[in-house]
C-alpha cells in the first residue's frame, strides 16, 4: 500500500497547481534520477534527539523514521513503524503494534529492544530540548517481538502526536552506544556524522555549506503505487544557495529541481513561468522578531526589557503594510503567537494594530520619549528579512526608534541567539507535532530555552503550561492555552509580524513532492517525469 499522504484538492488549489494527481496511473511513475533541490541553508546537525533547527528537522524525515506519521495535512496521525496503537481507559499507557520486516539502512532489524531504547532515551531528562514532548514516559515495555508499551507517568494529552516528532525516530541502539564518547550527546555527535537510520534515504556524501547528497534506502518498508519499494527517486542531491536570486536563477536554468524559500516577490512572476509550478503550501509558519528582555546586555541597560517597550515597538508597526511589502498579500495577520493552523489558537482579531500615537504614550510612559538605538539580526540575502528590517527602520523611525540591521550567516544567527548575543532577532517558526505545546515550550515556558534565549519569565504562564501537559479534558485544556496566550500576546518577548504559506518553486517534471504544513519536505514518493 502507497504511503504518499494526499492533500485535499482545496489544500493543493490553495498551494497553487496540482502537482500530483491522486489517481495518477503506477505506468506513468517514473523511477530513478537524482532530484537537485536548493536549499537556502545548510543543515548543521542531523541527528534527531539534540538537533534544533528547521534546517535539520526538515530533512531528518528523509533519513530517519517513526513509529507514527503526521498526516499530509498536519493534523492527524497514521501508520509509521508502528502499523496499529491504543491508548489505555485512564490514559496511562500506549500500546503500539511493531511493522514486521522492517530494517535500518545499514540492513539489520529494527527490533522491540530498538524502540524502546530510543523511547526511553528521548524521553530521559536533559537529552535535548525536546525531551518536554515525551516527558510523560515513565518506561517502555517488550509484549512480544513486535509489541511494546509505553507507560506514562501521566495522562498526557498529546502523547501519539509526540510519536510523530523527529526526536522520537527509531535509531539503532547497539550501534549508538558503540560511538566514542562519555555522555549521550558525545555519542550523539559521533553517531551525527554517519547517520543509520530506517527512512526512505541514506546520507552518501556531505560538503558543509556546499552539497548534501542522499541515496535511496534499499531496505525502506513502504511500496510505491507502482508495488515496488519506495523511494521512486535514487537520489537526492541538496545544493545550499543562500541567496535568493541565485537560487532562482540555477532553477530556471534548468541546474536545480526545485527550490525553498522563495520571495514572495518573485511568486507572480515564477506562477508566470511555463517551464515551472509556483507551490504555496498550506503551513503553520509564522514569522516574528524576538526580543531579548533581559535588563542588561553587554553591561548595559536594556530598553526591551520593559514590556511597554515591546508593546510601543508591536504598535508602530503598520503589519498590513509589512504583509503587501513582503508576501505580496500572500500573509495574513496574526491573532496570536502561534498560527491559526495551530490546535487550540484563541486569537479572534489580529494582534496589535497600528497605532502610532499609543507607541508614543508607551514609550514616554516606559522612560523612552525620544526613543532609542537598538539592532536586529537578519539572515543575510534573504530578501524578504530585508524588505522586513528596511520596513521596521522606517517604522520605528517614527517613534524615535533607531534601527541598525545587522546580516550575518545562518550558523552566526543561531550561534548568537542561542547565547543570548543579541537584541532583537528576525525569524520564522513551524509546528513539528499538530499540538500548540511544542510552540509554546519554545516561545513562551522560561524552563526549557528561556523563552526564544530571551531571558523573559512568567511564573503563571510556567505553571498555565504545566498544567495543560497533563491535562486530558479538552475544554479544561483550551481554557489553560486561551490564558497563556492572553499573558503572552500582551508582555511575551516576541514581535508578531505574519503568517504565511511555504513557498517552494518546482520544475514541471517534478511530480509527488509535498512540504506539509509542519514543515517536513517529503520526498519519499517524489520522481521526475522526463
Amino acid at each position: 500500500m502507497t504511503i504518499i499522504r494526499k492533500l485535499t484538492l482545496a489544500a493543493l488549489l490553495t498551494a497553487g497547481v496540482l502537482n500530483v494527481s491522486a489517481s495518477q496511473a503506477a505506468d506513468q511513475i517514473h523511477r530513478g534520477g537524482t532530484m537537485v533541490y536548493g536549499r537556502y541553508a545548510d543543515s548543521i546537525f542531523l541527528e534527531p534527539v539534540y538537533t534544533e533547527d528547521n534546517y535539520d528537522i526538515w530533512i531528518l524525515s528523509n533519513l530517519y523514521d517513526t513509529l507514527l506519521h503526521p498526516t499530509n495535512d498536519g493534523k492527524g496521525i497514521e501508520a509509521g513503524l508502528a502499523t496499529a496503537w491504543k491508548v489505555s481507559d485512564d490514559g496511562k499507557s500506549v500500546t503500539l503494534t511493531l511493522r514486521q520486516g522492517t530494517k535500518f539502512s545499514d540492513g539489520t532489524p529494527i527490533t522491540a529492544e530498538d524502540v524502546k531504547w530510543s523511547l526511553e532515551r528521548a524521553s530521559k531528562p536533559g537529552n535535548g530540548i525536546w525531551q518536554f514532548l515525551v516527558s510523560a514516559i515513565d518506561s517502555v515495555s517488550i509484549s512480544d517481538p513486535q509489541t511494546v508499551v509505553i507507560h506514562l507517568s501521566h495522562p498526557d494529552p498529546a502523547i501519539l502526536s509526540a510519536l510523530t516528532v523527529f526526536n522520537t525516530s527509531i535509531m539503532p541502539s547497539k550501534e549508538f552506544e558503540a560511538e566514542p564518547g562519555k555522555t549521550d550527546h558525545d555519542k550523539a555527535v559521533a553517531f551525527a556524522q554517519h547517520p543509520v537510520g530506517s527512512g526512505p534515504f541514506v546520507l552518501k556524501s556531505w560538503q558543509h555549506n556546499s552539497t548534501m547528497n542522499l541515496v535511496r534506502n534499499p531496505y525502506y518498508w513502504a511500496k510505491g503505487a507502482d508495488g515496488q519499494s519506495l523511494p521512486y527517486l535514487d537520489g537526492i542531491k541538496f545544493e545550499i544557495i543562500p541567496d535568493d536570486a541565485t537560487r532562482i536563477l540555477k532553477l530556471q536554468s534548468g541546474e536545480l529541481d526545485g527550490a525553498e524559500f522563495i520571495p514572495y516577490s518573485r511568486v507572480k512572476e515564477l506562477q508566470g513561468d511555463p517551464s515551472l509550478n509556483m507551490m504555496l503550501y498550506p503551513s503553520t509558519r509564522v514569522e516574528y522578531a524576538n526580543v531579548n528582555a533581559r535588563p542588561q546586555i553587554d553591561g548595559k541597560p536594556n530598553p526591551l526589557a520593559n514590556p511597554k517597550v515591546r508593546q510601543a515597538l508591536n504598535y508602530a508597526i503598520d503589519k498590513d503594510a509589512i504583509i503587501q511589502l513582503v508576501t505580496f498579500g500572500i500573509g495574513k495577520p496574526m491573532t496570536s503567537f502561534m498560527s491559526t493552523s495551530t490546535p487550540l489558537n484563541s486569537g479572534t482579531k489580529p494582534l496589535y494594530p497600528v497605532d502610532v500615537a499609543k507607541a508614543q504614550q508607551l514609550l514616554k510612559e516606559a522612560g523612552y520619549p525620544n526613543g532609542f538605538s537598538t539592532s536586529l539580526m537578519i539572515l543575510s540575502g534573504n530578501e524578504d528579512d530585508i524588505s522586513i528590517a528596511t520596513a521596521l527602520q522606517q517604522m520605528w523611525s517614527q517613534i524615535g526608534v533607531k534601527l541598525s540591521i545587522n546580516q550575518v550567516d545562518v550558523a552566526t544567527r543561531t550561534d548568537n541567539y542561542r547565547k543570548g548575543n543579541f537584541e532583537m532577532r528576525l525569524s520564522p517558526w513551524t509546528d513539528d507535532i499538530a499540538d500548540p505545546n511544542e510552540i509554546t515550550t519554545y516561545f513562551a515556558y522560561s524552563k526549557n530555552i528561556q523563552a526564544l534565549h530571551s531571558g523573559w519569565k512568567d511564573d503563571h504562564l510556567d505553571a498555565l503550561f504545566e498544567a495543560s501537559q497533563k491535562e486530558i479534558d479538552p475544554a479544561k485544556r483550551a481554557q489553560d492555552y486561551k490564558q497563556i496566550q492572553d499573558i503572552y500576546n500582551t508582555t511575551g518577548p516576541s514581535i508578531p509580524l505574519y503568517e504565511s504559506s511555504y513557498p517552494v518553486a518546482l520544475k514541471k517534471d517534478v511530480h509527488g513532492f509535498v512540504q506539509i504544513p509542519l514543515g517536513n519536505n517529503i520526498f519519499t514518493e517524489t520522481y521526475l517525469q522526463k
